[in-house]
């Protein structure tokens, strides 16, 4: 082993015992002694084979004889010891800069934090702000370390894709001789998380374009150029792939770049029975170039209706174009309203005055208020008596507000047995109810089945929010039986949430494209805890499309007049 590997296990050993709580002279020790060994230019292999280690500063017999044992068998019992002892995810929050390990424990003892991601969404729901010892600074230092850890994940929120290629194609198409510059790939296709951006740009010199691109300073570091495409590596962490074409082959290389495998190859097999070919960079009838500067000019020389980036998985969608039975997607213009929002009443960082002016600014017709109800006390849920307090809150955001609905909710915890958090009487001063599962992931599949099922049996239940309860890239989903309970919704006249926060996305395509089939309707909703969170809904829009829904089958499409009767139970 070399110096340094040998420092990072004393190092650790030392954070190890300041999280248990040792004394403090002792975790000071192992610091010190690793701080020796990175400083010496021997190797310790050498110091330890020539019994040289004893009497280095910082390193008595103690440490020299752990020290030996490491370096000679690779491992210290000691260290797998303490590992043992405590919680693995104190040991992930570590990664984290700045984050000690006495408040790494207490995030996890006081938050019930597992890992990176729910820190990370824990923070942007303001939850640390209550913690003792932290605040709204030591809270935003944590989520910058978190962003800088994420810089090298594999992949990637769609939630921070997609922005980040919407940013850079408008920097990159004010640039002199780019045309245009469109996102592809994944990003376009809205997949829940994705491995990288792929931009396609046009111009009338292809080669004037990507130079153009490849100086542009919006690109943090330019790695392989060739004549006509180049890979980078965005600030946020995010590598891109960038081709620039002719103008004329533009629609060709965006629909072959967008994807998916099996949705180019339907469209190969289709142009082939049709006498034409297919490429990346041009539609051709023998030697012929045919016009391909748009998708929409390809999708008709193949006697197709247009197909929509969310639905290119080779899913049946080349068939039901060709027949002209394809859907008319949900789209943003469809949504009137919001029913999930969190204000400073419970652990949301806008007061209930700022989120209705704001989204009455953004053209919502109604927004429903969801602060966490009594038993979420990580979250500073509401007791019935606060709740109380926060309804006249609400009444007084109305009469200021005409213009826009503002609806009395709350996101109810689903108790361990099923049981809501709020007595029935509580629930009955409510115009919804949005039930949410925040406790007991661990539940067998069965026992966590009918937990869900007995709270939409309840008849004040009205929205099941984020149905699975996973945090992408951070928290697997908990373990259920999800179609039993999209039936149970549908037999039960329950709304079930496809929650648009872009940490959870929940239902994911797979279980919205089985609510559809069952004829449950969904509610997408941001889950907002900020002002950004409320601009959220497109990114559930996302999921929504790619799982061919209509507006008729999303409760937020209806109109303000039709709400009351949409969200009573049928």
């Amino acid at each position: 082993m070399d110096n340094g590997k040998v420092a990072d296990v004393l190092e650790e050993i030392a954070s190890l015992l300041e999280i248990q709580g040792e004394n403090p002279f002792k975790s000071r020790a192992y610091l010190n002694a690793a701080r020796t060994l990175r400083g010496l230019e021997d190797k310790v292999d050498d110091l330890v084979r020539e019994g040289r280690l004893a009497g280095l500063k910082g390193i008595g017999e103690a440490l020299t004889e752990k020290i030996t044992t490491l370096v000679r068998t690779g491992a210290l019992p000691y260290h797998q010891e303490l590992l043992a002892a405590v919680p693995a995810p104190v040991l992930e929050l570590l990664k984290i800069p700045g984050l000690g390990p006495r408040k790494a424990r207490a995030l996890v003892e006081g938050l019930g934090i597992t890992s990176l991601g729910e820190l990370e969404y824990a923070c942007h729901e303001n939850r640390l702000a209550g913690l003792e010892g932290f605040g709204p600074k030591s809270q935003e230092r944590i989520l910058q370390g978190i962003e800088r850890l994420k810089r090298y994940a594999s992949r990637f929120l769609l939630g921070d894709a997609w922005p980040a290629a919407e940013r850079l194609a408008a920097t990159l198409a004010a640039l002199p001789g780019v045309s245009r510059v469109e996102a592809a790939g994944a990003v376009r296709r809205r997949e829940e998380t994705v491995e990288a951006i792929v931009l396609v740009a046009a111009g009338p010199d292809p080669r004037v374009a990507l130079a153009a691109c490849a100086a542009s300073a919006a690109l943090a570091r330019v790695g392989e150029a060739g004549a006509t495409r180049l890979s980078a590596t965005l600030d946020e962490g995010i590598p891109l792939t960038l081709l620039a074409v002719p103008e004329k082959a533009f629609g060709c290389a965006l629909l072959h770049e967008t994807g998916s495998a099996a949705h180019l190859a339907g469209l190969r097999e289709r142009a082939q029975r049709r006498g034409l070919t297919l490429e990346e960079s041009a539609l051709r009838r023998g030697a012929d170039a045919l016009p391909a500067a748009t998708e929409e000019a390809i999708y008709q020389a193949l006697e197709m209706a247009y197909v929509p980036p969310e639905l290119r998985e080779g899913l049946g969608e080349i068939e039901a174009a060709a027949a002209g039975t394809l859907p008319v997607l949900v789209g943003p213009g469809d949504v009137r309203g919001i029913l999930h929002v969190h204000s400073t009443w419970s652990d949301g960082r806008l007061p209930i005055e700022t989120i209705v002016k704001r989204c009455a600014e953004l053209g919502y017709e109604y927004v429903g208020l969801t602060d966490h109800s009594q038993s979420a006390r990580y979250a500073r849920g509401l007791t019935p008596e606060s709740l109380k307090q926060q309804q006249m809150d609400i009444d007084e955001a109305q009469r200021r507000h005409p213009e826009i609905r503002v609806l009395k909710g709350s996101e109810v915890d689903i108790l361990p047995d099923g049981r809501l958090d709020y007595p029935d009487e509580v629930l009955a001063t409510l115009d919804f109810v949005v039930a949410s599962v925040h406790s007991s992931f661990g539940l067998p599949e069965e026992e966590q089945t009918r937990r869900i099922i007995r709270a939409l049996e309840n008849p004040r239940t009205t929205i099941l929010g984020h149905p699975t309860g996973r945090l992408l890239l951070a928290r697997e989903p908990y373990a259920v039986r999800m179609e039993e309970v999209l039936r149970a919704a549908a037999r039960l006249g329950v709304h079930v949430e496809l929650n648009a926060n872009p940490h959870r996305l929940d239902l994911d395509t797979a279980g919205a494209r089985l609510a559809r089939s069952l004829g449950v309707r969904l509610a997408i909703d941001p889950d907002a805890h900020d002002e950004a969170g409320l601009t959220d809904v497109r990114f559930g829009l996302g999921v929504a499309r790619r799982a061919g829904l209509t507006a008729d089958r999303i409760l937020n499409t209806v109109p303000v007049a039709d709400l009351p009767r949409a969200l009573a139970r049928s």
